[in-house]
């Protein structure tokens, strides 16, 4: 059976699928299995993948999302553990090595993550060599304020990319996966529950590039606000506090919840497709009744009317 069991979540992604894989299958630790979840691709995604041949498995399915074929690559994962990466993202040579080589010093810990590095297109539509970024994935310890009991951490981002994180298979499963019905903020749902039951552990190198483009689903304007719903039933359900006893305080929380609302309410006043005044101007009332020292939701509110919105 292989350590480790990658699964690459595929839909329409023939432009990156290939550069994604060759960094899986260029890993300094090779005994793993990569699992290709196409979820009903139109394009040649699939052909691509298969070309690699062994340790690459495609598998099909219909168009069902990424949560779904997350959870349909851990159903047939076979590994100790399980790294996800999304179909665009690329890891860089030592990254399944260093967190290995962590859980065996922490057997404690359920969860290994990293840094990222924001991959972005140059001037020219190129993407700089991941060659260029060796430095910044050489090991560079642990990040004690992110590791170990994190919940109460997790309350105020979601620190974890999914294609950085290495998670031990039996802990994922006992979680169930991700929740199929959340279109957005699933990875911080699963996270976060997971973060209640086991400790993390964060390494300051980065190992994976995470690349930006406009087709993401991340820059998708929507109709409800997933993160603060997310926030909001997790400390209704679990308070502020770590299993450690470490917790944010309720200031800050509301804080957050503020400043979230309003940047919810920005990106529909900014205008695009599924941008709706109304929903900005709901943003920047909750945000003001949240905290009604955060200001700049009242100054936004003030100006929904006109259809402004900062440039920034």
């Amino acid at each position: 059976m292989p350590l480790v069991s990658v699964v690459i979540p595929a839909y329409n992604c023939s432009r990156y699928i290939a550069e994604t894989i060759a960094s899986i299958l260029g890993q300094s630790a090779n005994d793993l299995e990569v699992i290709v979840i196409n979820d009903g691709s139109t394009d040649d995604t699939a052909a691509i993948a298969r070309r690699f041949g062994p340790p690459v498995r495609v598998l099909e399915q219909a168009n069902s999302g990424v949560c779904s074929a997350r959870n349909h690559g851990i159903r047939e994962a076979r590994g100790e553990f399980i790294a996800l990466v999304d179909h665009d993202d690329y890891w860089l040579p030592d990254k399944l090595a260093n967190q290995l080589a962590a859980f065996a010093d922490h057997p404690q810990v359920d969860v290994v993550f990293t840094r990222f590095i924001w991959w972005r297109q140059t001037e020219q539509g190129l993407f700089p060599e991941p060659s260029s970024f060796a430095a910044q994935a050489q090991p560079q310890g642990i990040d004690d304020e992110l590791s170990g009991w994190i919940y109460h951490q997790m309350l105020l981002d979601s620190w974890v990319l999914t294609s950085t994180a290495l998670t031990r298979a039996s802990v994922i499963r006992a979680h169930q996966g991700f929740d199929e019905s959340l279109p957005f903020s699933e990875d911080w749902d699963l996270w976060m529950r997971i973060s209640r039951s086991s400790q993390f552990l964060k390494l300051r190198e980065a190992s994976t590039l995470y690349r930006q483009h406009p087709s993401q689903g991340s820059r998708v304007t929507r109709t409800v606000d997933y993160r603060v719903r997310l926030l909001e039933g997790a400390s209704r359900r679990w308070g502020l506090c770590s299993q450690d006893g470490r917790c944010i305080t309720a200031r800050r929380f509301k804080r957050q919840l503020a400043m979230y609302c309003t940047e919810f309410g920005l990106g529909h006043l900014k205008g695009g497709p599924g941008a709706s005044r109304q929903i900005a101007a709901r943003s920047f009332l909750k945000a003001w009744a949240i905290d009604h020292t955060y200001w700049r939701s009242l100054a936004y509110l003030a100006v929904t009317p006109l259809g402004w919105a900062p440039k920034w």
